[in-house]
């Protein structure tokens, strides 16, 4: 997430539902806390369970067994026993009867409702109640085999980002596990004149890594009645739990560990990693969420008259910089790396977390993979009663090592403004952003030639280096770059907006840092100009695969656009020093054009200089250009590594370029 229409709908959204817990709120420093490895539901080799619980202010904890995952009475009921540092504990015998459970604090003398415990692994329809299961029995054919694939220097990332109903579910997708994990990573689909679609797009595209949109048990939709219904996911439930509608049978806590798994293996085995969309900064519910029945008060930050502060515009944000906040966080992030063989996290709204928190996660991600990535927004919706000095916001990502941010300098620089719809950009002809563009190819890391003060948003640079900048033009919120551009210059042609998306997007993938991509902005996608499409039908939201035979010539541009970043590590420079030193702006350029060279065969590359000239006009201009010989290998909406043609330039002379226009020449 999130627009800031997104935020103002997503208050009046059941997911959002606020609380006022009291004035007067407690010492939560002062409470109990529990260093141990075990919380939540461990399993012996002989199958025993053990059920762990944090409650340090409960003064009685218990346990519910049940048949089904809903509906009906308990099966049994236990008196668990207070344990270390406030924890409550139950050991089950391997014939328990039930297969789910809950547990019921009683605080105060009064007994909250009954959840499922924070630290649940499998759950049944809706989260209603944890499952009796062991995740280690619910693993795929292979599962035990399967290896990430290789990939080193995060900077050669290729990231698409796709919501799993948005890439399987149209009717001309040829996915037949629509709308599931499984139909993600499903091989051999062909849409409308047999241009290939799903999984196969994506690994067509040349992607490194692919981006899903919330998948953790989140609350908007019925599980047990999800046809039809549409939603993002940012409305967390139970964190460490894979979301049932998107398992073919929702009440099995089986089927959807299995399943996830299996879409895992499936990515893994073609060559793909799998980023996964993390929504720890709040809760859908915090009046009735298991953070608030087990330990009131204690998982959320609060406004001095004691309400929910909300700096995440879903009416409450998480607590990371408590003890037990950031344990619950880091563990759920290395479980889903350990036992789910996840490439990547994607943090929504990083900046409400703290920075020791995110320092945590790369700590212990590094204990399972070095090469996880590790990127989020680095803003929050909002005030937060948690200094800014001590939040993971873009500003203090220079205080953090291998994780990397979101740059809106370069992304409303390029294609305008996010939240005003019919304002240009860069590359739709409004002038005076070239150094907003400038700083996001610099991959917002220091460099002498620019001038910050005329930074639409950061004054300074913020990344130390270019692994940390995440360099894009669209994603999931607000409009797509087609529908932005639509709005934003009325009475274009569609052949004056095709040049303005290619010059969009050519910016971003020959830029220094992290290219990201929304999956389907490849072939023109449209939502028929929602800027806020979370809640809207498939109809709204599907990769239109119609669209992409329409638009093949532009995704086989998007293909080796794409494969040209791959083949040259000019592009992909890893460290500030190097940008600083290969990477140098042309002088006296006209207003809306930017021009620049990487220079000595920047990164090792086999080129020895790769000149980049980007004009933002929306008619042709003359630009000076370095006296020499030369290869075209990017002019608009071609492209070709070996070269379009020869260009021999003469000292003195100035090269036209055409309007809304990128042209890249080499000398090799």
């Amino acid at each position: 997430m999130k627009s800031l229409l997104l935020m103002s709908l997503l208050l009046t959204a059941t997911a959002c539902v606020s609380s006022r817990p009291p004035k007067g709120l407690p010492d939560y420093d002062s409470y109990p806390t529990y260093n141990g490895p075990d919380l939540g539901l461990t399993f012996a080799p002989n199958g025993e369970a053990t059920l762990r619980v944090w409650a340090p202010t409960a003064s009685e904890l218990r346990l519910r067994l049940y048949a089904e995952g809903t509906g009906g009475i308990p099966v049994a009921t236990h008196a668990m026993k207070a344990s270390d540092g406030g924890t409550w504990t139950y050991t089950l015998p391997t014939s328990t009867p039930g297969r789910f459970y809950t547990v019921q604090a009683t605080i105060g003398g009064k007994q909250l409702a009954e959840v499922a415990d924070p630290y649940a692994h499998a759950v049944g329809l809706n989260g209603q109640r944890g499952a009796l299961l062991d995740p280690r029995s619910a693993s795929p054919a292979g599962w035990k085999e399967d290896l990430r694939p290789k990939f080193k220097l995060p900077t050669a990332a290729i990231i698409g980002e796709v919501h799993v109903r948005d890439l399987t579910v149209h009717p001309e997708s040829g996915v037949r596990h629509k709308g599931k994990y499984l139909g993600v990573a499903e091989g051999g689909t062909r849409g409308p004149k047999g241009v290939r679609t799903g999984f196969d797009h994506l690994q067509d595209l040349g992607l490194t890594h692919v981006h899903l949109l919330p998948t953790n048990d989140f609350a908007s939709i019925d599980e047990a009645h999800s046809e039809g219904r549409y939603n993002w996911g940012y409305d967390p439930l139970y964190y460490t739990v894979p979301e049932g509608t998107y398992a073919t049978d929702a009440a099995d806590p089986a089927v959807r560990i299995r399943e996830f798994r299996q879409m895992v293996h499936g990515f893994h085995e073609r060559g793909l990693r799998l980023v996964l969309d993390v929504v720890y900064n709040h809760t859908a519910d915090a009046g009735r969420s298991a953070f608030e029945q087990l330990v009131p008060g204690y998982y959320y930050r609060h406004n001095a008259d004691g309400s929910l502060s909300n700096s995440t515009a879903c009416g409450n944000e998480v607590a990371s910089e408590r003890k037990m906040v950031r344990k619950l966080i880091v563990e759920s992030v290395a479980y889903w790396a350990r036992e789910y063989h996840v490439d990547g996290f994607r943090f929504d709204l990083m900046g409400v977390l703290d920075l020791r928190t995110m320092r945590e996660v790369r700590q212990i991600l590094d204990q399972v993979d070095h090469t996880i990535l590790v990127y989020g927004e680095g803003w929050t919706a909002g005030a937060s009663p948690l200094p800014e000095a001590e939040r993971a916001v873009k500003a203090n990502v220079g205080q953090l090592d291998r994780i990397a941010a979101f740059g809106d300098e370069l992304r409303d620089g390029v294609k305008g403004h996010f939240a005003h719809q019919r304002e240009p950009g860069f590359a739709s002809g409004q002038p005076g952003l070239e150094e907003s563009v400038k700083f996001g190819i610099v991959a917002a890391t220091r460099h002498p030639q620019l001038d910050y003060a005329k930074v639409n948003y950061s004054k300074a640079p913020w990344a130390k280096s270019p692994d940390q900048a995440i360099n894009y033009v669209a994603c999931h919120d607000d409009r797509v770059l087609w529908d932005k551009l639509m709005a934003s210059v009325p009475g274009a042609t569609e052949d004056e907006l095709i040049k303005m998306d290619l010059l969009s997007n050519t910016i971003v993938f020959t830029s220094q840092g992290i290219p990201f991509l929304p999956v389907g902005d490849d072939f023109l996608r449209s939502k028929d100009g929602s800027s806020n499409s979370y809640n809207q039908p498939d109809s709204v939201n599907q990769l239109d695969w119609a669209r992409k035979a329409q638009y093949l010539r532009i995704h086989r541009f998007y293909q080796r656009l794409i494969a040209l970043r791959r083949g040259h590590p000019a592009f992909r420079l890893v460290s500030q020093e190097l940008i600083a030193k290969h990477l140098e702006f042309l002088p006296g350029l006209p207003a809306n054009t930017i021009g620049y060279q990487l220079k000595e065969h920047a990164g090792g590359d086999p080129w020895q200089n790769i000149i980049l000239l980007f004009n933002g006009n929306r008619t042709p201009t003359t630009v000076p250009l370095p006296a020499g010989r030369y290869r075209v290998v990017l002019r608009g909406e071609q492209i070709n590594d070996q070269g379009i043609e020869q260009l021999d330039h003469p000292a003195g002379a100035t090269l036209t370029l055409p309007a809304s226009t990128a042209l890249i020449l080499v000398q090799p």
